[in-house]
């Protein structure tokens, strides 16, 4: 197995070639190598295998340890114990030798029977200058592992992804590095652990947050001097029985971050949506922001004029594209004020739906620069049955 990853990893960097170029037979080229370039050739091994060498002589005890990426799936191994045992091996036996992680790569699929440990895990890895730390819990909220509070002032971390873990209450954050930052379906102990957690990184420029109902967090407030692109989609959960407890008039996403350059937005459950320094916004997805509520509520005052502020906000980007929903939204909004001018914009991307054309005039009067449209039609059953027999 390893002589067919270092053949891997030759082929790779040489090209294809008889296997006599690379060795004479009965001759070990492999324990010759560097130690560099032998933790090269084991990062093509299932880590099954890559810890196995560690049994083939004295110095191949500690050399895995080099490598430094690691990639865990508990899928991978023959259950949630043996998962759990290699992670504790691995931490003892790193505790004894300097290991040289770079990235790590964590999947867990626990049950409600399978004891808590990803905690101790992270906290050891990010004790030792993590630059990439990618986490996947797949379980039910009820069972969450909450980050150790190590991972809040490592200074060395680039790029994160948190996906279904529990955010509790910290003292201090400092992210200094963090470029990178991916939220998935996480639980926050209350708003200010996810502000404070987006507005402590320095030099954030990418930022995706993907919510669900139960994660505690009323009003997202992103505010960022160096964010350039953001993805928020927020979705309803694990159940409609959540949405029950839900008080969207209470709930809101707030948006300052005067460099954003795009922004990608999925979410019509927040009631206020505001964005603030906008003018270095160039690209938006606009997918659910408004729903068949909002086209009621429209004859409100304050929240009409919430509506019309965030429409301002995005008219200035050069290159837009709106969902159906969106279309449908605009479709009752101009009986109540009209569309403000995209005067700027030059690349337009529209669904829309036959029930919905008459909208299409106003919003291309409303883009008086427009170069480039594409419009992509969505019809039901109904609607193409209807279209056919019009034809």
């Amino acid at each position: 197995m390893l002589y067919e990853g270092y053949l891997k990893y030759m082929k790779a960097k040489y090209g294809e070639r008889s296997q006599g170029t690379y060795f004479m037979a009965g001759e070990d080229l492999i324990s010759k190598l560097p130690d560099s370039l032998i933790t090269q050739i084991l990062l093509y091994l299932p880590i099954k295998d890559i810890v196995r060498t560690s049994s083939l002589s004295s110095r191949w005890k500690s050399l895995w340890l080099l490598i430094p990426r690691l990639d865990l799936d508990s899928e991978e191994f023959q259950d949630y114990n043996a998962f759990v045992g290699f992670m504790n091996k691995f931490i003892d036996f790193s505790g004894e030798e300097k290991i040289c992680l770079d990235k790590l790569k964590l999947s867990s699929r626990k049950t409600v029977n399978d004891l808590p440990c990803v905690t101790r895990w992270i906290d050891f890895v990010v004790r030792r200058k993590l630059k990439h730390l990618d986490v996947e819990c797949l379980v039910n909220r009820k069972f969450l592992e909450e980050m150790p509070l190590s991972l809040y002032v490592c200074d060395t971390l680039v790029n994160l992804r948190l996906h279904r873990v529990l955010l509790g209450k910290f003292e201090a954050v400092s992210l200094p590095c963090l470029k990178t930052m991916r939220l998935e379906e996480n639980v926050y102990a209350n708003d200010v652990v996810l502000e404070s957690l987006i507005s402590s990184c320095p030099v954030l420029k990418d930022l995706i947050i993907l919510r669900m109902f139960e994660d505690n967090v009323k009003v997202l407030r992103v505010h960022s001097l160096t964010l350039t692109s953001l993805n928020i989609d927020f979705n309803f959960g694990e159940g409609d029985d959540f949405v029950d407890g839900f008080d969207k008039k209470v709930s809101g996403v707030l948006i300052d971050a005067p460099r954003l350059k795009y922004l990608k937005f999925q979410d019509d459950l927040s009631g206020s949506k505001i964005i603030t320094n906008s003018g270095s916004l160039a690209k938006v997805n606009v997918v659910y922001v408004f729903n068949e509520n909002d086209c009621a509520d429209v004859v409100d005052i304050p929240r009409r004029n919430m509506v019309r502020n965030f429409l301002t906000s995005i008219s200035g980007v050069s290159d837009m594209k709106i969902s159906q929903h969106f279309v449908e939204f605009l479709y009752y909004y101009k009986d109540f004020d009209p569309l403000p001018q995209f005067c700027n914009l030059s690349r337009l991307k529209a669904e829309i739906s036959l029930y919905f054309l008459e909208i299409l005039p106003t919003i291309l009067e409303s883009c008086p620069n427009l170069k480039s449209l594409v419009m992509v039609l969505v019809m039901t059953r109904t609607t193409l049955e209807l279209l056919l027999k019009i034809l």
